[in-house]
């Protein structure tokens, strides 16, 4: 029985530490996107037409030899070499629609990518696959992720993308379409959890006040993550910000709290305003000498009037202040 050992230190035979994953280094398809050649299509159309004229006139004439009398397989021969020969022309027959390119493979070698539109003519005996280079969205699905303040939101965001090197796409990743839509809702979840969702202290960036640049960051971070698989960024937007529902209504409550203080901060502040006014145009005027006691119960009963949230009712003092 051989001796075996789980710790992540162990030595193997070629003296690496087992376990270690394999870098970015050792698992990246190292491959770029390059032109292919690539002629008219009309010269494949001549050359295909053309032999089979000939193929077709060596079967007429092997048949005019034979009823003549003579040896007609020389005839049969050539026109039956010639009709295989019609089928090399066709393979290199390709068809490009605008919009997309035709990634061109040698018995499993990269040959290069076309891109010009029209009918082409390739390299014969080759396998292609069309990769559309068209603008692509989607919008991912909508994620409930812990913002920086560690509340529960639910966050969706659009993402507009392209293929920008063909032979990365097709080589360097199994399904493309597949990778960004993963890569795209990981790269949310982080920027998502990274910024929270309103009150933003000095120098951060909310996810409810700050949306141009936490879409900037999304996008920044989502083609960072994509570009291995030769995909880039045009956009991204958050198309969808709300609080989780089971925290909803306390945020709710929450932000009702806050806009009632900062009108009351607002109404308090005018109250004030008007006071100091009061009392200035009073003493202007000399319409009547107040001593400190009495500024202070008329800026009592004005600050009650101006403050209320109910209508104030009067009360008419026929006596002294101080009795």
């Amino acid at each position: 029985m051989s001796d075996q050992t789980t710790g992540p230190r162990q030595e193997s035979d070629r003296g690496e530490p087992a376990g270690v994953p394999v870098g970015h280094d050792g698992a990246r398809v190292e491959i770029s996107e390059k032109s292919a050649w690539a002629a008219p299509g009309l010269i494949a159309v001549l050359i295909t037409i053309v032999a089979t004229v000939a193929a077709v006139l060596a079967f007429i004439a092997g048949a005019v030899i034979d009823e003549a009398g003579g040896d007609p397989s020389g005839f049969i021969v050539l026109g039956i070499v010639v009709a295989m020969l019609v089928v090399v022309p066709i393979t290199a027959i390709r068809v490009v629609s605008p919009g997309d390119t035709a990634v061109l493979q040698f018995f499993g070698g990269y040959v290069g990518t076309v891109r010009k539109a029209g009918l082409r003519t390739v390299l014969p005996l080759v396998t292609s696959k069309k990769v559309s280079v068209k603008v692509r969205n989607f919008e991912t699905n909508e994620l409930k992720v812990n913002d920086a303040d560690g509340n529960p939101v639910n966050i969706a965001a659009i993402i507009v993308w392209q293929v920008a090197d063909t032979a990365k796409a097709v080589f360097a990743v199994d399904d493309y379409p597949g990778f960004v839509r993963v890569q795209a809702e990981s790269a949310l979840r982080h920027v998502a959890s990274i910024h929270p969702y309103d009150n933003a202290g000095p120098g951060e960036e909310s996810l409810r006040g700050s949306t141009e640049t936490v879409a900037a960051e999304l996008a920044t971070e989502v083609a960072a993550r994509i570009a291995i698989a030769g995909l880039e960024v045009v956009e991204a937007r958050i198309s969808s910000l709300a609080y989780a529902p089971e925290i909803a209504h306390a945020m709710l409550q929450r932000q009702q709290a806050s806009a009632v203080i900062a009108a009351r901060e607002k109404i308090v502040e005018g109250a004030v305003s008007m006071v100091q006014g009061a009392l200035r145009q009073l003493e202007a005027d000399d319409i009547v000498n107040m001593d400190e006691e009495r500024k202070a119960a008329m800026v009592s009963n004005l600050l009650v009037v101006l403050c209320s949230s109910s209508q104030a009712t009067p009360v008419v003092n026929t006596g002294s202040l101080y009795t």
